[in-house]
């Protein structure tokens, strides 16, 4: 076994990256009771926690092509964590604009969804996030069926290209698109390398019996 992989199934491996994950959380929060976020801390705070919703989609999508890569696959058992902690995050991300944006004001929550695009971009990948989060464990698996399942979960597929354009439009406003276009090659790479994986064997039979005919 590689010694990475020894370092991954340790017992106490598993709790480690579960504190690490809340740190970005516990930072925030923290920096909510001690004003640490600025002059405008809630949308430090719901900023913040976006960013951490798209750092842990790129997490999650990387564990597959980092394990095939460099042959650890004692990484596997941290994809679902990663996943549900990008959940965790979009729903915090959610609470705090519903909280300290709108005050829980249900009818003005529903205007601004319709008013403002990226709003309503946002809305619509939490909404496709949720039957993820909710079939993420074992007995989802059996109960679905592992075919299933497998397609269900594809809706990963919508979800990156729509939080990446939720991104796209809350920066247009301030014109300010760096970090938009890193978050969007690293998703389109991470994507494109699942796509090809699915697509390419089927497509490399093709042309291996086009050849062989020809």
């Amino acid at each position: 076994m590689a010694s990475a992989d020894k370092v991954l199934l340790h017992p106490a491996a598993k709790p480690a990256v579960f504190l690490v994950a809340l740190l970005p959380f516990a930072h925030l929060l923290a920096g909510v009771f001690t004003h640490g976020l600025g002059p405008n801390p809630a949308e430090a705070l719901i900023r913040g926690l976006g960013d951490w919703t798209l750092r842990f989609l790129c997490l999650t999508l990387a564990v597959t092509p980092i394990r095939q890569w460099t042959l650890w696959h004692a990484l596997a058992r941290y994809r679902r964590m990663l996943g549900l902690f990008m959940f965790f995050y979009a729903a915090m991300h959610l609470l705090a604009y519903a909280w300290f944006d709108m005050g829980f004001e249900w009818i003005d929550i529903g205007r601004d969804i319709g008013k403002r695009p990226f709003i309503l971009v946002g809305m619509l990948s939490m909404l496709l996030l949720l039957p993820l989060a909710a079939t993420s464990m074992n007995a989802a698996v059996r109960a679905l069926g592992a075919r299933r399942w497998q397609w269900l979960h594809r809706l990963v597929y919508v979800i990156a290209p729509l939080a990446i354009l939720h991104f796209f439009w809350m920066r247009a406003a301030k014109n300010n698109f760096a970090e938009v276009w890193i978050y969007a090659t690293v998703l389109a790479l991470l994507l494109g390398w699942r796509l090809w994986r699915a697509v390419g064997p089927r497509y490399r039979m093709k042309l291996g019996s086009h050849s062989a005919r020809g």
